[in-house]
């Protein structure tokens, strides 16, 4: 693409709208992580007996879920963030190719 191609891009309301919503879902979704990561590593620094609490008889503990719950969590986040991109953002990038051409 040339550089007046890309100008026009950059002034279009679309590609506004699209950087917004865009920037919106990942401060969102980052924040959701660093809320679910930084809490579990407060619950280990502050209630280490929480996550050692046995689940039954058996040896597996409180901790274990909730590890890997962080861990689902993460990838559950990307997952919808992939979701957008392809159902909300494609389209809109696609809208501003088209225009260009």
């Amino acid at each position: 693409m040339s550089e007046i191609d890309l100008s026009h891009i950059r002034r279009d309301p679309l590609f506004h709208e699209l950087v917004a919503r865009r920037a919106r879902l990942a401060w969102a979704l980052s924040a959701a992580m660093l809320v679910i990561y930084f809490g579990f590593i407060l619950l280990i620094a502050f209630a280490p007996g929480v996550l050692g609490t046995p689940i039954g008889n058996g040896v597996t503990t409180i901790g274990i879920p909730v590890g890997l719950f962080v861990i689902v969590a993460a990838f559950v986040l990307t997952g919808i963030y992939v979701y957008k991109a392809n159902a909300e953002f494609d389209p809109i990038t696609r809208q501003l190719i088209e225009k260009v051409k």
